[in-house]
């Protein structure tokens, strides 16, 4: 499969170098077609992998992941161009989190909204489905670090387009996969980050995550 992934920090290199590795075409996409990052990922990720443009990712993709930082997110959407978008999966790593006040940060997004939310407005012809933004980078793609039964969500308003996502996760290695329902089912994701961050604080590591118990 053809994937996009915008995002050259560490959530989309870890994201794109499993998708390589899984034998996926993925192409990088960077706010600059030269950007050192992505062109050094790829030279590193072998020869499925490329890089250029937010653009030129979203174009390649027949699906594409959203891994740029909250605050850039939709800048860097429209930066990929909605006609590159329309009628694809769209799979948003990203969370709303706002440092400007240094830590802990807080949720830019105001009460009854999410970031998921605004994507979806934005590209109206898209199927966005949030997933992977409420565990550490390395614990997305590699969910055996953290011991036990443990859960990763989606949420979104396509169900066919859920289910590709859920198949992704599981090559991924993830065997708990819940879909809570429609796209504003991102505001609980979302807050849930300021949760996980606290944890972070005092379990003095970043490979944790949670389980359902029922």
């Amino acid at each position: 499969m053809k994937i996009g992934v915008l995002g050259t920090g560490t959530v989309g290199e870890t994201i794109a170098g499993k998708l390589a590795l899984l034998g996926h075409d993925v192409k990088m996409g960077a706010r600059e077609a030269g950007n050192e990052k992505a062109a050094a990922w790829a030279k590193g990720a072998g020869q499925r992998a490329s890089h250029g443009a937010f653009a030129d990712a979203a174009a390649f993709g027949e699906i594409v992941f959203n891994c740029t930082m909250g605050a850039a997110s939709l800048e860097a959407l429209r930066a990929a161009r909605e006609e590159n978008l329309r009628g694809k999966i769209l799979v948003d790593v990203s969370n709303p989190l706002d440092f400007s006040k240094g830590m802990p940060p807080t949720l830019f997004t105001p009460s009854g909204d999410s970031q998921g939310e605004q994507i979806q407005r934005e590209l109206p012809e898209a199927k966005v489905v949030k997933a992977l933004n409420t565990v550490n980078a390395s614990v997305m793609v590699e969910p055996g670090r953290v011991p036990g039964e443990h859960d990763v969500f989606v949420c979104g308003n396509d169900a066919e387009a859920k289910a590709h996502v859920a198949e992704i996760l599981w090559s991924f290695g993830w065997k708990n996969v819940v879909d809570l329902g429609d796209i504003t089912a991102a505001r609980g994701t979302e807050a849930y980050l300021l949760l996980w961050l606290r944890l972070w604080g005092a379990l003095q590591t970043a490979d944790f995550n949670i389980h359902i118990a029922r």
